[in-house]
């Protein structure tokens, strides 16, 4: 089945060679016309991905950060201003729903996310507001995001006053912490030689109507545009999870190592606590994320939602997968904690030849689509090991890799 038409569409798939995204990525440029290039661009710094389709929520008050810490994973109480976070709003079972990116700027807290977890993550926090002093807005209708992996900040801080007349308001530019550990936090795998080190990823604030502006004026300093499939080659490769993506209603925090930047372990009492203390001190989580290196003899890609198959038995499911400019075809998925790190894995798909959907063809409800089942073979290099959680009693510094505690196999 094909994408409905999104609601967003951005001003900058109008520039030379945009060709749309799809899934979460709808309404802005998946590429404009040179996928590998662009990426390798934005890996030096000298590209910006329009992430503009993303949602944004503001939530301003005395109360705040106070209010957002009870009722989230991360101790946000201090937060100072321009300083970044991430944090978890978990179901009474533990699992996942919402997982915005947190920015203050001493004023108001915002929280970055993606296009359909936006509207529920105001409502729901719209409806915890009670007696305290915070206002909710869902102001994604005004707000756009640039990635971009440097800070950009003071060239669009610049070129945004000058278009406008404001020097008193900087662009607001988040900073992912990915993979360092935070306070309070976990690393199930080593921290040592992460792949996301490799990494830096600065989320900017602009309006919306000041999007073409502000590209304009990164143009003029040299640097382009880059699509969504170059941002997530780059997330893919550095094993960072992204909600819609790597989550579904089942998502605990364990499963995507999420425990290091979004949790803190040692905070006070919040919806989903007891079981993100009872998996990680006692028990393991059901199931694990991984990176597959794919056969590169293909030229196509699985889409998301792919299975991924040992002995001929589903064992997990591809979350995401890109072209790397230089690990080649790279996929991350989520598999059951009982699977072999060492066994060599089949990933297969339903493809329809013609249609690019992601550097994958995808398959349509029509009822002449040439359909063909296709497979690759996939190496495991684990994110999160079989045996994380029961941490109680458990000597330190037993679990070593090559890769942040990855086993390249």
């Amino acid at each position: 089945m094909t994408d409905a038409a999104p609601l967003y569409s951005s001003v900058l798939l109008r520039h030379h060679g945009a060709v749309a995204g799809h899934g979460p990525d709808a309404g802005v440029a998946a590429h404009y016309g040179d996928p590998v290039h662009e990426q390798r661009a934005l890996a030096r710094g000298r590209a910006v991905v329009d992430e503009s389709q993303r949602g944004v929520v503001t939530v301003s008050g005395p109360d705040r950060l106070s209010w957002l810490t009870t009722l989230s994973s991360q101790v946000l109480t201090g937060l100072s201003p321009g300083q970044s976070s991430e944090t978890l709003f978990l179901s009474v079972q533990g699992r996942v729903e919402y997982a915005p990116h947190v920015l203050d700027d001493g004023e108001t807290t915002w929280l970055i996310a993606e296009a359909e977890e936006a509207p529920g993550l105001a409502g729901w926090l719209d409806s915890m507001r009670f007696a305290l002093r915070v206002e909710v807005r869902d102001v994604s209708a005004q707000w756009a995001v640039l990635a971009a992996t440097r800070d950009l900040g003071p060239i669009l801080t610049d070129a945004l006053s000058a278009a406008a007349g404001d020097e008193n308001r900087p662009v607001l530019v988040w900073h992912d912490p990915w993979p360092e550990v935070s306070a309070g936090g976990h690393a199930y795998g080593a921290p040592e030689e992460h792949p996301g080190r490799e990494r830096s990823w600065y989320e900017h604030l602009v309006p919306v109507d000041a999007l073409e502006t502000a590209v304009s004026a990164l143009g003029e300093r040299g640097i382009s545009l880059a699509g969504s499939w170059a941002a997530e080659a780059l997330r893919i490769e550095a094993w960072r999870p992204r909600w819609g993506m790597e989550t579904d209603e089942k998502t605990i925090p364990h499963e995507l190592d999420w425990m290091r930047t979004a949790v803190h372990l040692s905070k006070g009492c919040y919806k989903g606590q007891e079981t993100v203390a009872r998996v990680h001190n006692l028990g393991h989580p059901p199931r694990r994320l991984t990176l597959l290196d794919l056969d590169g003899s293909q030229h196509t890609l699985p889409e998301a939602g792919a299975t991924v198959e040992l002995g001929g038995k589903v064992v997990g499911r591809v979350t995401a997968a890109q072209l790397h400019h230089e690990a080649g075809p790279v996929a991350l998925a989520v598999l059951k904690r009982s699977v072999d790190p060492s066994a060599v894995l089949t990933v297969r798909d339903v493809v329809r030849a013609g249609e690019e959907t992601g550097g994958a063809t995808a398959p349509d409800d029509s009822a002449a689509a040439e359909l063909a089942r296709e497979e690759w073979a996939a190496s495991q290099t684990v994110v999160v090991p079989p045996d994380a959680g029961s941490v109680v009693g458990r000597a330190q510094g037993l679990m070593r890799g090559p890769r942040g505690g990855g086993m390249r196999l």
